[in-house]
């Protein structure tokens, strides 16, 4: 699990709501009317922007931002230069038997493809074709937040023409002036509140473990190639080490 992503927005969430406890108090920011304006307002439009197979999709992504353990690059790649020397010891078929050591299903594709001997341009053209189609899933698992951070401020807005209006057909009454100036600012609070402090985040978390991703496939895709191609360990191992800062590297050969 990573936590990264909760203790920020707790962190975010917690100063301010004590910022406005120390203030004029809590209760002066819930409204019931805001709160269905702008979230059950902007809940609606994500549901009637996206088709419902594609908002289930977008909820697992963004879970990611939760849970999610990438693998790191670094072992990634040694473990890429085994299977290398053990292609060029054994032969490419002794790699057969290694699936079970592959946690990625793009990495043990592109193995097994290498393994039953196809040309080097069928594998790297499926390989690539599924890492542009995987970019491409990525984009749609974050449209939901995508939505919800343009409506959410939107909705705010809204909210605050309702109160301003409701405002405006009541200033012969004074008493009901401050309830409906209270509808027109908080909703635009929780809209703002919605998009920076909830979805914003998780979007831009959710780019960054997709280019994380990406970039991991990447040097699977360069490792199977050059190990189907029967580059020496030490060559596959400069080739796959060149995707990672030089701190970051790690050699199995001296």
């Amino acid at each position: 699990m990573d936590i990264g992503s909760a203790i920020g927005l707790v962190i975010a969430w917690a100063f301010v709501i004590m910022a406005l406890a120390t203030g004029a108090g809590i209760g002066v920011y819930i409204d019931v009317q805001s709160f269905m304006i702008v979230i059950m307002g902007t809940i609606g439009i994500v549901v009637a922007s996206m088709p419902f197979n594609y908002i289930m999709s977008s909820i697992k992504a963004v879970m990611k931002a939760f849970f999610y353990s990438a693998q790191s690059q670094a072992q990634l790649i040694l473990q890429l230069v085994d299977f290398a020397v053990r292609a060029r010891r054994d032969g490419i078929l002794s790699l057969e038997s290694a699936e079970e050591e592959m946690r990625d299903e793009f990495l043990r594709k592109g193995i097994r493809l290498a393994v039953d001997g196809t040309e080097p341009d069928v594998i790297s053209a499926i390989l690539e074709t599924d890492l542009e189609n995987m970019g491409e899933r990525h984009e749609i698992g974050r449209k939901l937040l995508d939505i919800a951070t343009d409506m959410a401020p939107a909705m705010g807005m809204i909210g605050t023409l309702i109160g301003l209006v409701a405002m405006l057909q009541s200033m012969s009454d004074p008493s009901s002036i401050g309830p409906a100036m209270a509808v027109a600012l908080i909703t635009t609070l929780y809209g703002s509140m919605v998009a920076n402090m909830i979805t914003i985040p998780l979007s831009n978390r959710l780019k960054i473990r997709s280019a994380e991703e990406i970039a991991s496939r990447n040097i699977m895709l360069a490792g199977i190639m050059a190990i189907q191609a029967g580059d020496n360990p030490r060559i596959v191992e400069q080739k796959l080490n060149a995707y990672l800062p030089p701190k970051q590297r790690q050699t199995q050969f001296d």
